[in-house]
């Protein structure tokens, strides 16, 4: 190490591999370094564990990001590792050859914790989930140059995240759309506009596999947002696509999208319980029903009430699925388990007195990894199944 960086004393025995150290279990230290500063990490004993972030105001005191202790965390660091990042989706998964459309850092999944970055063409969106990221932020926009020459970018923080790491940013401005390709769709991002990253990525796979199952079919979808599964049917060959949100500027987005890829579709504002119920008062059927709420909690004690909420639009959801059609069905819901959601799933089958057979559990595309010590990555459950009778 070049510059001492501040010592950082934890209370007790660590036996983790986890990014995260909580409040709880680190000594206040004498010298309170500033929210986001870089730190070594010493045990009880005074061993090193670890380099990363310190915060005395989050509850999230610490987040490891380096672990060798002759290596600094600086400004060739995080090149480095958004480098290998970036190497990830272009070398191994190959992204370029089916979208200019992906997730370019994963937070943990990455070993970057409290940063998410996505692509859109050349428009790079940048959050900030922690103090520390956004406090090195430059390095971040330099290493991203290096990797998107002449990128352009769009930054913000959610105001529950600046209020809880003690930071204040105010959010990009003025950024200009970009127009997309997806598995030979086109769709346009707009992070300034009505949805935070412009574009849900993280559903890339989980849309082209459905799409290839709904040619000459009637599909209903549900919190449709800006249109993304909706679209990928009717370019796909659907008979037709009804797409159902109760926001009507991401209805507007949706419209675009459609126009984008030459489709037409029927968008319809509304409350999606309401409409169900409608719907099945009118004995409406779908072949293919797509149910894709946003996240309903990031409150662990909410959990039971976010569950009771799926079980009550799955059960509607399937009241409109044709014997032998097919409801594809997601929870982004981070604190929502998979198993839990598939317990949820059974029991809309019993209640809606439906059969539904399983035929594919997904989640996001692999620009979305996790890291075994650190699951909280994992936050999308996609769940695919055939309604029998």
């Amino acid at each position: 190490m070049n510059t001492p960086v501040p010592v950082v004393r934890l209370k007790n025995a660590w036996r983790s591999s986890h990014p995260w150290i909580f409040q709880k279990l680190v000594e206040k230290p004498a010298a309170k370094p500033r929210p986001g500063s870089i730190v070594d990490v010493v045990g009880v004993d005074g061993e090193w564990i670890g380099r990363g972030f310190y915060n005395g105001h989050s509850r999230i005191a610490v987040r490891i990001l380096e672990t060798r202790q002759e290596v600094a965390v600086d400004e060739r660091w995080f090149a480095r590792r958004i480098a290998e990042a970036v190497a990830l989706r272009r070398e191994v998964l190959g992204l370029d050859a089916v979208s200019d459309a992906w997730r370019v850092v994963h937070s943990e999944g990455d070993g970057l914790s409290g940063l998410v970055v996505d692509r859109y063409g050349d428009l790079l969106v940048v959050e900030f989930f922690a103090a520390g990221m956004f406090r090195h932020r430059e390095w971040i926009y330099d290493a991203l140059r290096a990797q998107f020459p002449g990128c352009r970018f769009h930054s913000f923080a959610e105001e529950h995240v600046q209020k809880q790491e003690s930071f204040d940013f105010r959010d990009s401005t003025g950024t200009e759309p970009a127009i997309i390709s997806e598995y030979g769709v086109k769709f346009r991002a707009d992070p300034a506009g009505a949805h935070k990253t412009g574009f849900f990525a993280d559903q890339r796979e989980n849309r082209q596999w459905l799409s290839q199952h709904v040619a000459g079919k009637r599909v209903l979808d549900l919190c449709c947002n800006t249109g993304g599964f909706g679209v990928y049917a009717k370019v796909r060959g659907a008979e037709e696509v009804v797409g159902v949100d109760i926001d009507e500027d991401v209805i507007a987005i949706a419209k675009g999208n459609a126009r984008l890829n030459d489709v037409k579709l029927r968008f319809v504002q509304a409350d999606i319980f309401p409409y169900l119920r409608d719907a099945a008062a009118r004995g409406e059927q779908y072949d293919v029903v797509v149910l894709d709420p946003a996240k309903l909690t990031r409150d662990r004690d909410q959990v039971i009430t976010a569950l009771k909420k799926y079980l009550d639009m799955n059960k509607l959801a399937l009241g409109v699925v044709k014997p032998g059609g097919l409801l594809a069905t997601f929870s982004c819901t981070g604190l929502v388990a998979e198993q839990e959601f598939l317990d949820m799933l059974r029991r809309a089958s019993f209640f809606s007195g439906r059969t539904i057979q399983i035929l594919k559990v997904a989640g996001a595309g692999p620009d979305h990894p996790f890291m075994a010590n650190a699951q909280e990555s994992r936050y999308l459950k996609a769940v695919f199944c055939r309604v029998l009778d």
